[in-house]
């Protein structure tokens, strides 16, 4: 059974991303402040979960939350500042965006969400001053497997991987060929062979080893 609280405080939040290994698409990050009294028989680790119980849990978070966020961040950001600062960055983003300031976060992994704050980035959002002191100020702790631990990170993680599953099947219209619907932008074997064939797209990640032996693009001088 998961735990409903770490630190005590009741507007405790967890979070959590999906999509970080993928060749394709955003990572997308989301944070969830669940009421004191919520549990759920299904809650979970996403990954844990089929894509059934993941659709059907995503309105009852919604729902019963006392406040979510979902960010996405593209892959022309996740190049400039590499996946795993994007992932933080989709993090830190949900917290900035929730309607009630917490007390404590929750994060899955074994990172501090505090780890780089203010990137010098061109793309993206750009943390106010701020937004960064309030960052800095609220206290939290990276929880490793947190996802399978914690009630509100297993919902953030839920949110995080149904919002990122619709995105990749809204772009897989724009680009059948690679199966998006499918793979969500995944490794797989297709994946990697659409890429062969086709060449890559505005939505893949070119900082990202797309081919075992990487894509060679000629240019032209016009």
């Amino acid at each position: 059974m998961l735990h409903k609280n770490f630190s005590g405080h009741i507007f405790e939040t967890g979070t959590d991303e999906a999509g970080r290994g993928c060749l394709a698409g955003p990572v997308t990050a989301a944070a969830v402040i669940l009421p004191a009294n919520f549990e759920h028989p299904l809650l979970n680790d996403s990954k844990q979960l089929s894509e059934k119980i993941r659709e059907s849990l995503k309105p009852v978070i919604e729902e019963n939350a006392v406040c979510f966020a979902v960010t996405h961040l593209h892959p022309d950001e996740i190049d400039e500042i590499n996946i795993l600062n994007a992932s933080m960055k989709g993090m830190q983003e949900c917290i900035l965006k929730l309607k009630q300031v917490p007390e404590f976060i929750i994060v899955d992994g074994n990172r501090s969400l505090n780890a780089k704050l203010g990137l010098k980035n061109t793309l993206g959002r750009q943390f106010s001053a701020t937004e960064i002191e309030l960052l800095k100020s609220i206290p939290n702790q990276s929880i490793i497997k947190g996802d399978s631990k914690f009630l509100s990170i297993a919902a953030a993680s839920v949110l995080a991987k149904t919002y990122r599953d619709e995105f990749m099947n809204e772009i897989h219209k724009e680009f059948p060929m690679y199966n998006w619907k499918q793979n969500k932008g995944y490794p797989t074997k297709e994946h990697r062979e659409a890429i062969k064939k086709y060449g890559t797209t505005k939505y893949h990640r070119m900082s990202f080893r797309l081919l075992p032996e990487q894509l060679e693009l000629d240019f032209f001088e016009l």
